[in-house]
Formats: C-alpha cells, structure tokens, sequence
C-alpha cells in the first residue's frame, strides 16, 4: 500500500452516494458496487441520476469548487449491478483503459433453462443494429470478437445460475450471447422476453481483479451475488 492509500480520509457520510455502496477508495482508484436500475454515466434525458454524477458530488464534497473528480474507466448497463471501477486521475484512467482487457471480470447471472453444456465458450463477433441491439454476425469484418465463458453453478428445470468470466467487453455481450442460446436473462427486456413477477434483471459484476495504477500490484473487489438471484432455487 503506497504513502497516499495510507492517508486517504473518507469523506464525511452525508456525503455518500445513494444507490452506490464504496468498497475501497484511495488517490487513485474509486471501486463501487453499484445498484440496479442506476445509469454509470448520462444520457440526453437523465444528467444528475448517474454513479459518475454521484461520485463527482462525493469526491467534492459538496465543494463545487473542488478540483477533485472521478474519470470513467468502464461502465455497466444501467439494470446490471456490481463492482464498478472510476479513476481519480487522469494517468490512473489512461493505465487502467489500457491494461483493461486484461484484467478479470467475473459476472453471475440467472437465465431461462438449462443449457446441454455445464461449461464452455460462447464465441460470435458482435455488430450493433438500428436501434442499439448487439447481435451476432459471422463476418469478422462487419462485427467486434466477443468471447463469453461460462459454468453453471445451480439449476432447476426452470432456471440456471451462472458463473460468467467475460473474457472480451463488448456492449450487452452477456446478454446478447444467452439470449441467441435460447437462454436469455431473466429480467432482461431488451434481450428476452417481458414477464410478470420479476423485480429486476439477473446480471451481477461479482469481482474484478486489476493492476493499480500506482503500486501495479493485483487487486480483487469483490460484490456478493444478490440474495434474490437465489430466491429462482429455493
């Protein structure tokens, strides 16, 4: 742990951020787990409600003269939960982009069925259509690679549990892949099906292991799977 990890003062509570839960901080690097429902960063519509806009707003603390920020390194999907990473600096984000498909990003999800192979790859090139739906091509050219491994930890004749290493970060990957499988997400709209009952898609950013970009030591943060994915197996 470097002299700046060490001294590092969290900023007083009335300043946490709602929806984001802080799983370690220091000069450098922000970690989060972020709540559903939750945008990483703004859209034409939504500008306030957003990890990025919170996390400005904490960082300052209530300062709007603070030259303190955060820079975006990657992002979830807004109804996706999990361990979300923001720099502190600009040389942290650019080593942190840079070495980013490298590190270890480890999902969970609960999808529809049972899938024949407990354990494997799914490969496909992904390419984006008119209104934003990432869908899989065969020509390399017209698509991006995407690689999803995956391992089934629980099933039922209705659902599965999964343990997913998303080995390439292409948009909507997870979902895109299981849904072409016939296996989409339970929860997902976009991807599967409207269903009655359900309070949320099944997609969690369990752990990510990184470099920091000081020490470049390897660092896990981990978010645990949320108690409700375990409510399709009880």
């Amino acid at each position: 742990m470097h002299e700046s990890q060490k001294t590092f003062k969290s900023p007083p509570k009335k300043y946490q951020p709602r929806g984001l839960t802080i799983l370690y901080e220091d000069r450098d690097i922000l970690v989060v787990n972020k709540t559903n429902g939750l945008l990483t960063v703004s859209t034409d519509k939504i500008k306030e409600n957003t990890a990025y806009y919170l996390l400005n707003e904490y960082v300052r603390k209530g300062n709007q003269k603070s030259k303190n920020r955060i820079f975006i390194v990657h992002r979830l999907d807004r109804d996706t939960s999990g361990v979300l990473v923001f720099a502190k600096t600009e040389t942290a984000k650019r080593f942190l982009q840079d070495e980013w498909q490298k590190f270890k990003k480890t999902y969970c999800a609960v999808v529809h069925g049972t899938l024949p192979e407990k354990e494997g790859i799914i490969t496909s090139y992904l390419a984006e259509n008119s209104i934003h739906r990432m869908y899989s091509v065969d020509d390399p050219e017209k698509g991006k690679l995407a690689r999803t491994g995956y391992r089934v930890l629980k099933e039922s004749k209705e659902y599965s549990l999964l343990e997913i290493d998303l080995l390439t970060g292409r948009k909507n990957q997870i979902r895109a892949h299981f849904s072409e499988k016939g296996r989409p997400v339970v929860g997902d709209k976009t991807y599967g099906k409207k269903e009655k009952g359900i309070m949320r898609l099944a997609l969690h950013a369990v752990s990510i292991t990184i470099l920091h970009p000081h020490t470049k030591g390897e660092m896990t943060f981990e978010a645990k799977i949320p108690a409700y994915f375990k409510t399709f197996f009880s």
